[in-house]
């Protein structure tokens, strides 16, 4: 009698915990898709401006654009900007560039190759000269978006009323000048004007005027600034080179999981039912 009782209690503990188990595998996946609905959601990066977005979607596959960018940002944005949560043999490790080409073509300076990427640039010097201390860009692609840094990229333009003499239609009265205008060239924004159903007027861009053509042609340098956004993207979080990888094997295994306990509940409950 005490064996049957043992037995039935053993039994009623392993529903339970099949049940449990069922329930809370539900809950997780029911959790993790909502999140990654949401944060997938564009809406989340709309940004107001005086133009309509290109469509822009980074890519951490393509190694050759990253290491590109990599050398993009060195070139052109690491003399006033940081990315002090990056250490150059890290990004040599996860973008396939060879250390010695690192040490040959990146360092300019005294730094060392597993030295943090940081300006040389005094913050007090550059807030004197531009009006404010160039950011550190090791999170702005997570900040901004991929979309709206590739539209940024492109948009600058000479404004005489600027203290710069540079605008962008992108990010108005920005403080900094077109570092790559040698490669995009000159351009003038034209604007219009627009006025919606109820009245209100709106300033937007009509075109682009190129005054003095760049290094680069126009798709040259698109693909220039989708370099530089696919490695900024990168930079803002290098984990995720591996993590997507790593997330994939862990939802299959979730969803195994989630099967295995299903039927794990239906063996313990069928003599209930």
């Amino acid at each position: 009698m005490m064996d049957m009782m043992r037995s039935q209690t053993t039994r009623k503990n392993y529903r339970a915990l099949g049940g449990a188990l069922a329930t809370a595998m539900a809950t997780a996946l029911t959790v993790t898709v909502t999140v990654l609905t949401v944060f997938a959601s564009p809406a989340l990066a709309a940004t107001e401006s005086k133009m309509q977005m290109t469509p822009f979607k980074a890519s951490l596959k393509d190694t050759p654009s990253m290491q590109r960018g990599a050398k993009l940002f060195v070139n052109y944005c690491l003399s006033c900007h940081s990315a002090k949560f990056m250490r150059y043999n890290r990004m040599a490790e996860d973008l396939h560039i060879p250390p010695a080409l690192v040490e040959k073509h990146m360092l300019f300076a005294a730094e060392k190759i597993g030295d943090p990427m940081e300006t040389t640039m005094p913050a007090d010097a550059a807030e004197e000269w531009f009006g404010v201390a160039p950011p550190d860009l090791s999170l702005i692609a997570r900040l901004r978006g991929p979309e709206w840094l590739y539209n940024y990229f492109l948009t600058f333009y000479l404004d005489d009323n600027s203290p710069s003499g540079w605008n962008n239609v992108v990010f108005e009265n920005v403080a900094m000048p077109h570092a790559m205008h040698e490669l995009q060239g000159l351009q003038r924004a034209v604007f219009k004007t627009e006025t919606a159903a109820d009245g209100t007027q709106r300033e937007v861009l009509e075109r682009f005027e190129i005054t003095s053509p760049g290094k680069m042609s126009v798709a040259e340098y698109r693909q220039a600034a989708a370099d530089l956004t696919n490695f900024l993207v990168y930079l803002g979080e290098p984990a995720k080179l591996v993590r997507i990888e790593y997330g994939i094997w862990v939802m299959l295994f979730m969803l195994v999981f989630a099967g295995l306990a299903y039927m794990l509940k239906k063996e313990y409950w069928r003599d209930v039912e």
